[in-house]
């Protein structure tokens, strides 16, 4: 087999069509809230990560790069199980908004939230991780430990 077929055999098998509505393969992180499989952009939908150039401060008030730190969690999550599959859910600007999970099934969405790397976005999410953002809270875990803006209000967007 020349080298063409196996390139084309790999995207095949990393890749799902656009008609399934899931893309799988070995995902590379952008930042907290999105990646990209297969040359599509992912961002995860219902939820908001830090930017990557944000600052949150820790409990004793000293600044930290929390967007870095969330894209680095991420990473950590993902290269546990691989690949990671993502299911359509709409499309925002040049991304495809997505649900994803693990290769072992894990909600990688649900994770982001109750770990602290990401805050629950009701106007996209409806509440779906209002809980589990309420026991990342009360657990003062990532972003809960200390204190931090909106990542909306980063962007310079609207948050509702």
């Amino acid at each position: 087999m020349n080298a063409v077929a196996v390139c084309l055999l790999f995207f095949a098998a990393t890749a799902a069509t656009a008609s399934s509505g899931e893309i799988t393969g070995r995902a590379s992180v952008i930042d907290g809230d999105t990646i990209e499989i297969a040359g599509t952009r992912i961002r995860f939908d219902g939820i908001d990560a830090p930017e990557s150039r944000q600052t949150c401060a820790n409990p004793s008030g000293k600044p930290y790069r929390c967007g870095q730190a969330s894209a680095a969690a991420l990473d950590k999550f993902l290269s546990q199980s691989r690949p990671t599959t993502c299911t359509a859910t709409g499309k925002s600007y040049d991304r495809v908004v997505g649900h994803c999970v693990r290769a072992d099934g894990a909600d990688v969405n649900a994770w982001m939230v109750r770990n602290g790397h990401a805050i629950d976005w009701p106007k996209y999410s409806g509440g779906r991780y209002g809980a589990i953002q309420a026991e990342a809270q009360a657990e003062r875990r990532g972003i809960w430990s200390g204190s931090f803006q909106r990542p909306c209000v980063v962007r310079g967007a609207s948050c509702d």
